[in-house]
């Protein structure tokens, strides 16, 4: 009987201990990758790194810094700093030459929790481990940059005499289209039907995007291509003249397979005569040039993973087939110089064998053999790097189906791995980005491949799901996924993981593209294609107020927003090729065109917004909050996707706002538009109390004042 009164007072004690201590506020435990948390944020090997870690003022005993490595290393932290209502622990690592991995465990009388990129843990997941990989950086520049996407073709025509004409050439399953209207939308097989924009287009339009706010052009590619995306390429050392300069009609050749007629000789000539290849060069050296004096940069795409069958390698189309100038194309001969830049079926006898390797099967889209060709990839990496360099200056590359390249794992990484290197050689400041769907961590976790991807995962798909109950290319929609907000953050914090900081604030962050639907579209809600709906239905039933809301996260999150040309001007269209209509220039939608420039101008101030810190804050269904901070400002953002008003008190102090001050709105979305006019909201232990109208978001602002 002693025994149990033993036991029973001893659970009484401990009950009375757990009573007397401060409650545990998880809520408070933060760190990161930013500089508020790590110094210097991209060490290089063998320098010496602090990091930090957050908790509540005088809450935990002790803090550990435990290193992910065969040994299982672990650092006690030190409490070297207490403001505002938190304690700062530090602890200064000297980096090695592998990727340092970490997690944080917190100590609170017997109980211990784990703090990672996910959050806190009762477990250690080594998954979610923050990531340093020294010596690897990100440009500076584009961190936080906001980018801008051109499909050159569809954007504006400036120079009418480079026009691709009617019955031109043959392509794919019919001649070449030039189409007069330019307001028409494109038609559901549309590849050979050509718009007039071109590169002189967008220099006269550089005004327009420079008072948008546009800090980086991401161009589409723009090299030889029969085409009008061109992600068939025909010739990697040439911008194509019909979206360059055409100076000469001369010497024209009339290929094998065409009709005896003079826009078919035309075409020959203008994409083969070398005077129209420099110039067009020339042309956007040129346009490089300005678009750096207006303090911008450039982008370019490259596909590389597949050429085109025009290419002059391939020649099928016999473009290059009687010209002096180039040797025979690896389809016409088999001793062609380019032979092995392909994959052939191994068939007896020529020339019975010229069945080659597409990409995914299309015949039009020649799968590039890197294994059977050293050559090739010489070449390649020649390319990447010449244009990286003068007179081109470009100030980085997008790269098309990045994960495709190659016949296996081993080899798309030996690739990159060489990519880089040549690239960053050429130009060190150059950036490398990958379209990437899937986990990116394969190809980020060591930091000597790719600087960053398309955001997809981490941004494109969550939020549209989470805004509109829509997949990305309106084909499905599942409206019982709309306003899901445990999926939201679920998705963003396990995908945002794959990322080491300054990989995620330079990911290109997007609402729309070229190979999904106008997000403006996504908010009607209806699934399906404009083959089936017709184009009309693009713009019927759509939400311009959730569409509003979708933009204030994208100019509020970690990364680079990138606009897809039109979208800030209210473009429709269901996916490609319905999203590849034209831009609307004097018939755009001003008021959102101001949004989209008020948008920005709040993002491109704010330190916080280009390179702080994210922590969700407390939402629910149809509602999300999240915070944006470093030491010296705080923004909550709050997004009500109901068409329900919803009256809030959210805890704010997480993100480092005094229990006890004033927050500025700075923009306002609802149903019927925006407003960047201020007013006050009144912060009362740590609690912000607000109303947020129906379908609407609220940007809200507090900076510390530097003493001086």
């Amino acid at each position: 009987m002693g025994k149990v009164d033993s036991v029973y007072e001893l659970g009484r004690i401990w009950q009375y201990i757990m009573q007397m201590r401060p409650l545990l506020r998880k809520e408070a435990f933060f760190s990161d990758g930013t500089a508020d948390y790590r110094q210097p944020t991209e060490p290089k090997a063998g320098e010496e790194v602090t990091i930090r870690f957050r908790t509540a003022e005088n809450n935990v005993d002790i803090v550990w810094l435990c290193e992910r490595s065969d040994e299982e290393k672990r650092y006690q932290m030190k409490r070297t700093e207490s403001a505002g209502g938190f304690d700062y622990y530090s602890v200064k690592i000297t980096m090695g030459e592998e990727p340092f991995y970490y997690h944080f465990e917190v100590v609170s009388g017997l109980l211990h929790v784990y703090y990672d990129c996910y959050g806190v843990s009762r477990d250690v997941r080594s998954e979610y481990a923050f990531r340093i990989l020294p010596g690897f950086s990100t440009p500076a520049w584009a961190k936080g940059a906001v980018m801008y996407q051109i499909l050159v073709d569809r954007f504006y025509n400036g120079d009418p005499s480079n026009d691709v004409l009617t019955n031109e050439y043959f392509y794919i399953r019919g001649a070449t289209r030039r189409i007069e209207d330019w307001e028409q939308c494109p038609s559901d097989f549309s590849v050979a039907e050509f718009y007039g924009g071109d590169l002189e287009g967008v220099r006269q339009k550089l005004g327009y995007l420079q008072s948008l706010g546009v800090e980086v052009i991401y161009f589409n590619p723009l090299f030889v291509s029969p085409s009008n995306h061109k992600y068939d390429i025909q010739d990697y050392d040439y911008i194509d003249p019909h979206i360059g300069r055409i100076v000469e009609e001369e010497g024209s050749l009339l290929p094998e397979g065409f009709s005896d007629n003079q826009q078919a000789e035309r075409y020959v000539s203008r994409v083969t005569n070398r005077k129209n290849l420099s110039a067009s060069n020339q042309l956007f050296a040129e346009l490089v040039e300005e678009i750096h004096a207006r303090g911008m940069k450039v982008i370019l795409d490259g596909v590389f993973n597949h050429c085109g069958s025009f290419n002059k390698w391939m020649d099928r189309e016999k473009i290059y087939a009687k010209s002096e100038d180039y040797e025979a194309g690896a389809f016409l001969a088999e001793d062609s110089p380019y032979r092995d830049f392909f994959r052939f079926e191994d068939m007896q006898g020529w020339p019975y064998n010229r069945t080659y390797e597409g990409w995914w099967g299309h015949d039009t889209l020649p799968k590039l053999n890197y294994e059977g060709s050293a050559e090739l990839r010489e070449y390649i990496l020649w390319i990447a790097a010449k244009w990286v360099s003068p007179p081109y200056n470009a100030d980085g590359w997008r790269l098309d189906v990045a994960a495709d390249l190659g016949h296996s794992p081993e080899e798309n990484h030996r690739f990159w791995r060489d990519f880089r290197k040549a690239v960053k050689k050429a130009n060190p400041e150059a950036i490398i980005l990958a379209e990437h769907y899937g986990d990116p961590k394969d190809w980020l976790a060591r930091g000597d491949q790719w600087d960053t991807v398309m955001n997809y995962d981490a941004f494109m798909e969550p939020l549209t799901w989470f805004l509109t109950g829509m997949e990305k290319h309106s084909d499905e929609a599942k409206p019982e996924l709309k306003g899901k907000i445990g999926n939201f953050e679920g998705a963003m914090k396990h995908y945002m993981a794959s990322f080491q900081t300054s990989q995620l604030l330079c990911a290109m962050n997007q609402l729309s593209n070229h190979d999904h639907s106008r997000f403006l579209t996504r908010t009607n809600g209806r699934a399906g294609r404009a083959s089936v709906l017709g184009t009309d239905a693009a713009s019927e039933g759509i939400s311009p107020a959730v569409f509003r809301s979708a933009v204030v996260v994208q100019m509020t999150w970690p990364g680079a927003p990138t606009i897809y040309y039109g979208d800030e001007a209210g473009l429709c269209g269901f996916t490609d090729p319905d999203n590849r209509r034209t831009y609307p220039w004097g018939k755009e939608d001003l008021v959102l065109v101001d949004f989209h420039r008020d948008m920005i101008r709040i993002h491109r101030q704010s330190a916080a917004l280009c390179t702080g810190s994210l922590k969700f804050l407390e939402g629910g269904q149809d509602l999300l909050c999240y915070g944006r901070f470093n030491r010296e400002q705080q923004f909550v953002v709050i997004v009500n996707n109901s068409a329900e008003e919803k009256n809030i008190e959210l805890a704010v102090w997480p993100v480092g706002i005094p229990n006890e001050c004033a927050m500025e709105r700075i923009m306002i979305t609802t149903e019927t538009g925006y407003s960047p006019m201020p007013k006050w909201y009144e912060v009362k232990g740590g609690i912000l109390q607000i109303r947020m109208q129906k379908l609407s978001s609220v940007v809200l602002f507090r900076e510390e004042k530097v003493r001086e």
